[in-house]
């Protein structure tokens, strides 16, 4: 239980300040390698999509990213442009084109937010399993809840539903 009232506020206000903080690392990023915030979003979609094992299609970055479909296609060509994408056949379904991430992205990545991720990792290296679980329980349940309130404000601003 927390100490106060307030302690569950001081978490959310700080939840947030690591979320501002983090939005300006990526803008600082997105900037000093010519892309744009949103772009740097989909090589994270790309990097996740990978580490999950899962084919990512122009149609599901898009999705996941919130994008039309000239939208989605527009930030491919710029990333692809930049030597950070490419656009393969699917070797199952030769119709069907996959984007995945070139390892140059994932280096660029790397080396700039690189040392922040080893310095969260050293942090959480000083946690035992119990507090971990919390930690891990408490970051997925607000990514929930996030995900959960874009979903109905996407619901709110669909025509009719006023």
């Amino acid at each position: 239980m927390p100490d106060s009232p307030d302690a569950e506020l001081e978490i959310v206000h700080l939840l947030r300040a690591v979320t501002v903080e983090l939005s300006l690392r990526t803008a600082d990023f997105a900037a000093r390698n010519g892309m744009h915030p949103t772009d740097v979003r989909a090589l994270i979609c790309l990097m996740d999509a990978r580490r999950e094992g899962t084919a990512m299609t122009a149609g599901r970055l898009g999705a996941e990213l919130g994008l039309h479909s000239a939208g989605t296609t527009g930030l491919i060509d710029r990333l692809e442009r930049l030597g950070h994408v490419r656009r393969v056949r699917d070797a199952r379904d030769r119709r069907r084109v996959l984007i995945e991430i070139e390892e140059r992205a994932v280096a660029l990545g790397q080396s700039f937010f690189g040392p922040l991720i080893g310095r969260t990792v050293e942090l959480l290296q000083g946690y035992d399993e119990q507090q971990l679980a919390a930690v891990k329980g408490f970051l997925g349940g607000v990514l929930g809840h996030a995900r959960g309130a874009a979903d109905t404000r996407d619901a709110s601003d669909t025509p009719g539903s006023r």
